[in-house]
């Protein structure tokens, strides 16, 4: 499929998107992409509904639809248009290839599937689209761990492909029952849809001894291409789909373009292979740094720094913050909530979220409260509360502060709305 180039994309969104048209009004040419206002993810995505959709730019539809892994009582939903799909997965294989993939590797595919999940489909379709000869094994990560052990053992699978929750989840249960699996023998572990971190592949090294742990790549439904890694590439280090998309590193509060190496800011990103759907200057949830200096010849390297102000992805699971906003609101809670941050840890193996709220009332029951919003936000955030039982995640905590303790940003004074403490 050819890519558009960004101009191109610009003039067919406007033209055939009401939302990107209401984004865009007023707006003619303009000399760099840089100079596009910047997509409001809560905007685009009140627009993107399943009954009333103004981001699509055809109402005739053809193709596949996935949607997100975030918690909200509104669901996500991202449209391709069949030529889309391919061209995602075709990129994605081939991205693969540089550093995960070897040829006559055997492949457990343990990623999710099903309730328009993408993550399993997408990996297998890479896989297939990948130009090693590889074999594959469409596992998937609901499967017993039991069962996926002795499919890896009959079958002498050497990779695994899969979230770090289930792959941390599987390695202990290997470590609990080794006398039964002796015949195993994994020497790469490729993860996606979380990163990994030191903890976790200390754990795998004890557990497995020596293997590689390589990400699979970097890529989002909503968002789509977003990064591969190759041999060059540290941990948390990919370079840019440069034929496909678009990365741009923007300065948090200026919102200018970051050109240098090591000073972060929020990642966007324009995906060029999809007009059905446009994706233009999108935040990703990611704040990073470029690694390496812009060059004609080579994708250019960045690093991811954890989440930005839109969500907190912990575990599997996004969080995102005007999600959050519309739940505390729903509680109807007997005092006011001054502000609010989400806080993202990492211990015990596992990602943790802290709701931290700033409040002026010190005279309410804290252990009763932290209760209710703990077992409220469970019950209604399914896909939290089934990550928590499946021992991916922690519970949700909440921590008080006064008005003053609120964490804000030194230079401008704004609310820090989400901090990511992992990295």
């Amino acid at each position: 499929m050819k890519a558009y180039k960004w101009q191109e994309l610009f003039k067919l969104a406007k033209a055939k998107s009401p939302y990107y048209a209401e984004l865009y009004a007023g707006i003619e040419e303009v000399e760099s992409l840089s100079r596009l206002p910047i997509t409001e993810q809560s905007e685009f995505w009140k627009a993107n509904t399943v009954k009333n959709n103004r981001v699509l730019t055809s109402s005739n539809l053809e193709g596949i639809v996935f949607k997100s892994g975030g918690t909200t009582g509104n669901p996500k939903f991202s449209v391709y248009s069949r030529e889309e799909w391919q061209a995602f997965c075709d990129y994605f294989g081939e991205g693969m290839s540089r550093f995960g993939l070897s040829a006559f590797d055997r492949v457990a595919n343990l990623f999710y599937v099903g309730e328009l999940y993408a993550s399993f489909i997408f990996i297998m379709n890479c896989i297939e689209a990948a130009p090693q000869a590889v074999l594959q094994f469409p596992i998937g990560g609901a499967c017993d761990p039991e069962q996926i052990l002795k499919n890896v053992e009959e079958f002498e699978i050497n990779v695994i492909a899969a979230l770090p929750t289930t792959i941390m989840n599987l390695a202990e249960f290997y470590a609990a029952h080794k006398s039964k699996f002796q015949g195993i023998k994994i020497k790469k572990i490729l993860f996606g849809g979380e990163s990994m971190y030191p903890d976790q592949r200390k754990r795998l090294f004890e557990i497995f001894g020596e293997l590689s742990i390589i990400s699979i790549g970097y890529a989002s439904v909503d968002a789509g291409l977003i990064g591969y890694a190759d041999q060059s590439c540290l941990e948390g280090e990919h370079r840019v789909f440069s034929k496909a998309s678009i990365l741009e590193i923007v300065d948090e509060d200026s919102l200018e373009p970051i050109y240098e190496v090591n000073r972060p800011g929020k990642i966007l990103l324009t995906n060029l292979i999809r007009s059905l759907m446009p994706i233009i200057r999108y935040p990703v949830g990611d704040r990073g740094i470029w690694t390496e200096d812009e060059s004609e010849n080579r994708d250019r390297k960045y690093m991811i720094l954890g989440r930005s102000e839109e969500a907190a992805r912990v575990g599997p699971v996004s969080v995102y913050y005007e999600d959050m906003r519309a739940f505390l609101q729903s509680l109807e809670l007997e005092f006011e909530i001054c502000a609010f941050q989400l806080l993202i840890k990492h211990f015990d193996l596992k990602d943790a979220l802290i709701l931290r709220l700033s409040i002026t009332n010190d005279e309410i029951d804290f252990g009763s409260v932290e209760k209710l919003i703990s077992a409220r936000f469970a019950a209604e955030r399914l896909m939290f509360a089934e990550a928590i039982a499946a021992h991916k995640v922690h519970p949700l905590f909440v921590e008080w502060v006064s008005p003053g303790e609120i964490e804000i940003n030194s230079r401008t004074g704004k609310l820090r709305r989400v901090i990511d403490e992992r990295f």
